[in-house]
């Protein structure tokens, strides 16, 4: 996550408002007879999209947020942390889980809890390139095999009677990558939508995402398709949902220490990035999820990756930043962050 994110934070330099323009982006939209206000998802992340961080997202505009990914078998054997992954909180509908795995009866058997556990809709994940996930079978490694791929998603759609839709990537490799033949598969397995991040699993998050990929999917399906990858601001957003005709487009990265980038996208502009003072009041405010859905012990862990995500671009100090990252707990690191940005030196 660490690598990936570098270029997202090298552009996040403070800027003058730019004035609101309509946008395609804010008009409401359907999804297997379910109804969203807005074309904004926050996509999946993994270890990172707990309801905490959903409930955030939603707060700031998103439209539809989704889990991070679960793993299949650990829903199946009732593996303790995994079956927490699953909580869901009033406020934060609608949202989709999204699951893992190369097993279909163990997906379909995972979908089923989804359902249990109050989703509004269940995702495949068909995209994660990393490769402890792709050695099992999963993620992106599911886009070598069309037919069993496919059986995965028939399996689920029989079993639940909420929406599943797929997060697929354009293939394994560029060379192999067939993405318009597995998102007809898709649909004709009952799919109700997908998400497609058109840059090859062996990619990465390299170069460029090439969203022509994505028009390609988008004319050969029915059904809506939502596109993913370099979507960082209101102008990315525009120019995707118009090059392409998608129904929405998902925004990862470009949200991590950034929640009001949701805001920018639906308001048609980017605006100057907070001050320190209420970049602090937002991290209190989602810290105090954290804990509640992690727990102290390890919301202290979790928060840790978002210090250096949230103070990008602003006046702390390397040893400040590092304090941070080692004090014992959120509380400590907090009211140390709150001390700073009311000094007059970083006001």
């Amino acid at each position: 996550m660490k690598k990936r994110m570098q270029a997202v934070l090298a552009g996040r330099a403070r800027s003058d408002a730019a004035p609101p323009r309509p946008t395609p982006v804010a008009e409401p939209w359907e999804l297997g007879g379910l109804r969203f206000e807005n074309r904004v998802v926050q996509a999946p992340l993994a270890g990172i999209a707990n309801w905490a961080f959903r409930r955030q997202s939603r707060r700031h505009g998103a439209g539809l947020t989704v889990s991070e990914m679960i793993a299949s078998f650990g829903i199946r054997y009732a593996n303790r942390k995994t079956l927490g992954m699953l909580t869901i909180v009033p406020d934060e509908h609608p949202v989709s889980v999204q699951i893992f795995g190369a097993d279909a009866d163990a997906m379909a058997e995972a979908a089923r809890a989804v359902e249990e556990a109050g989703a509004d809709m269940v995702d495949v994940n068909m995209g994660c390139p990393v490769p402890k996930i792709c050695k099992t079978g999963a993620g992106a490694a599911l886009l070598r095999d069309p037919e069993h791929a496919a059986a995965i998603v028939e399996a689920m759609v029989r079993a639940v009677d909420i929406p599943v839709t797929v997060k697929m990537r354009r293939g394994v490799t560029p060379s192999e990558a067939r993405p318009v033949e597995f998102a007809r598969r898709f649909e004709q397995a009952g799919a109700a939508a997908l998400c497609v991040h058109p840059r090859a699993a062996a990619e990465e998050y390299g170069g460029h995402a090439d969203h022509r990929i994505t028009a390609e999917v988008v004319a050969a399906v029915s059904v809506p398709v939502i596109a993913s990858g370099d979507v960082h601001g209101a102008g990315d957003a525009r120019r995707v949902i118009e090059e392409t005709g998608c129904a929405a487009v998902a925004v990862g990265r470009a949200a991590l220490g950034n929640p009001w980038v949701f805001g920018d996208i639906l308001r048609g502009a980017d605006r100057p990035r907070p001050t320190l003072a209420e970049v602090v009041d937002e991290l209190t405010a989602f810290a105090a999820d954290a804990r509640l859905a992690l727990g102290d012990q390890r919301a202290t862990g979790y928060l840790r990756k978002f210090y250096p995500w949230y103070l990008a671009g602003y006046p702390v100090p390397a040893p400040e930043l590092s304090a941070l990252l080692t004090l014992p707990t959120a509380e400590a690191a907090l009211a140390r962050l709150r001390e700073f940005a009311a000094a007059p030196a970083a006001a």
